[in-house]
């Protein structure tokens, strides 16, 4: 974790802000360090500005708290409290009150270690200040530009026909650096770069224990010291030192134990060895996958630019690996081959699956991205988008529940045989739940109805006989059934229809005139219900 006191803009280095020739400004005194950066300018007059700062700053001061005959032991003491807050720089003004630069506090910076920096009479603290936050502003959008290219090639990397190696390499490119990916047994499994040293290779190694979560399928029995730390270097993410049961004779292994593991383990890890910048992410598909890099430097964005890389792995290799990606696939082939649904549906995870059928509540068309979100509201990836509506398969395993921004019809249970009723019922649930305004409606699923008790072929003929004169006339097939399921309301079902109110009038007038029956009367009423039930 950044400290605290550091802002989120990048520092600019001091050797930067003194090459503006505007400014004039000179260094006498101290390291002329380049990763000598500063974060921020602060103007003090104290004598002593250590309660003042946080550190990182070029503290600029015109030597008005410097009393008259000041000695070595003053600016000793003085620039000592600077150090001592962790100040970058001082920036010292000549005019109006000192013509030149103390040569006491000239020693004293070099002494210390501090840089400083002659600020000419014609140069204000407040144009000083001002280069500087110019100067951050132009690092700040280089940095931005260089995630987002960086972003933009992780992407096209990710498309390509091998993704893995390809967004490696990438990485690596944009890290000047190594990037490796280890297995969920710390195995390596790819990697791209320059190829680090031995003791770089396996102090990474390590560092990628530190993070990896075990999974269900092995757990790990954890030694009495518990897993070792890197060996050499600087730690920012330190491992647990034991695991922790449900009882002080929990076993090790044992459910509780991965879960206390699983809490204690960070998601990333950085380190230091032989001059060289480690960090381990676990990737976030649970299946125990980590990834590695190693640069010479840590450049501003690096930290975003891995992490895109990260998220990008763990999409990879969570669906190239887990079973769920594999069935889907194998199931998609099959049914391309010319295979049955019913023989396809034990690869998805379930027999039985309802059909739910989902509009956005704004106009807008739903979009690929906004499929995924409902889709994973609902617990599936089983998603189509089909014009104005995102249909989704979801296992009878999962309860369906509302999700806000949507509305959404929801089919009985089918086995897969029944999905193409399940669907037709869903699309009705659908324009039923739009034209009531209610969130989410599911097709009835009553064990005994009133059309079970007619012979289904005697059923099927009566149905066909009564609306054979409108049989030719889809629109006006869907808007009788969906009239009638809304109890003749022109209006809701306008809204249903997406038609205007007027069009409902003249279709249901139609099919009066055609059907040669009076729409008013409830019996009428019924037995078209019973018809329309069984088409």
């Amino acid at each position: 974790m950044p400290d605290p006191a550091v802002p989120p803009t990048p520092p600019v280095p001091l050797d930067a802000l003194l090459a503006r020739a505007d400014l004039g400004l000179r260094r006498i005194a101290g390291p002329a360090d380049p990763a000598v950066v500063v974060h921020w300018a602060h103007t003090s007059e104290m004598a002593d500005p250590y309660p003042y700062l946080l550190g990182g700053e070029l503290l600029l001061s015109a030597g008005v708290h410097v009393p008259d005959g000041a000695g070595a032991g003053y600016f000793d003491a003085y620039v000592s409290r600077i150090v001592a807050a962790g100040g970058a720089a001082l920036g010292f003004g000549v005019a109006p009150v000192h013509d030149a630069v103390p040569g006491a506090l000239v020693e004293a910076c070099e002494m210390h270690g501090l840089p400083l920096v002659e600020v000419p009479p014609r140069t204000t603290f407040s144009a000083v200040a001002r280069a500087l936050w110019q100067l951050m502003a132009q690092a700040r959008t280089a940095e931005l530009r260089r995630v987002t290219e960086a972003q933009q090639s992780l992407a096209t990397a990710a498309a390509r026909p091998d993704p893995v190696p390809s967004v490696l390499q990438q990485l690596a490119r944009r890290l000047g650096g190594h990037a490796v990916l280890y297995g969920p047994e710390g195995t390596r499994l790819a990697g791209a770069g320059p190829e680090p040293g031995e003791e770089v290779r396996t102090a990474l190694a390590k560092l990628a224990e530190v993070v990896r979560p075990p999974s269900t399928g092995r757990l790990r029995t954890p030694s009495p010291e518990g897993p070792r730390p890197p060996s050499a270097g600087h730690t920012r993410a330190s491992s647990p030192g034991h695991r922790v049961g449900s009882g002080p004779d929990a076993p090790a292994g044992s459910p509780s134990d991965l879960h206390a593991d699983l809490a204690a383990r960070p998601s990333s890890a950085s380190d230091t060895v032989a001059g060289v910048r480690l960090v381990a992410h676990a990737l976030g598909n649970g299946e125990g996958f980590v990834l590695g890099t190693a640069a010479p430097q840590r450049d501003a964005g690096d930290h975003t630019i891995a992490s895109v890389a990260a998220v990008l792995l763990s999409l990879l290799t969570g669906e190239r690996h887990s079973g769920s990606g594999a069935g889907r696939s194998s199931a998609l082939v099959r049914l391309l081959l010319g295979a049955a649904p019913a023989e396809v549906a034990p690869l998805l995870g379930g027999d039985r699956w309802r059909v739910v059928h989902g509009r956005p509540d704004g106009r807008a068309a739903p979009d690929a991205v906004t499929a995924s979100a409902l889709g994973a509201a609902l617990g599936s990836s089983l998603v189509d988008v089909a014009g104005e509506v995102v249909r989704v398969l979801v296992s009878d395993g999962r309860a369906v529940e509302r999700v806000p921004g949507w509305t959404l019809g929801v089919s009985a249970a089918a086995a897969p045989r029944d999905w193409p009723a399940a669907d037709t019922q869903a699309a009705r649930a659908l324009a039923r739940a739009r034209a009531t305004r209610a969130p989410l409606l599911r097709h009835g699923d009553r064990p005994t109805a009133l059309t079970d008790l007619v012979p289904p072929a005697e059923a099927d003929a009566h149905a066909r006989a009564l609306l054979a004169p409108i049989e030719q006339s889809p629109a006006l097939v869907d808007t009788l059934r969906t009239w009638l399921s809304l109890h003749g309301s022109w209006d809701r079902t306008a809204v249903a229809l997406d038609v205007h109110r007027n069009t409902v009038r003249q279709r249901i007038a139609r099919c009066a005139a055609l059907l040669d029956a009076d729409l008013d009367d409830p019996d009428v009423r019924m037995e078209l219900w019973f018809a329309l039930r069984r088409t």
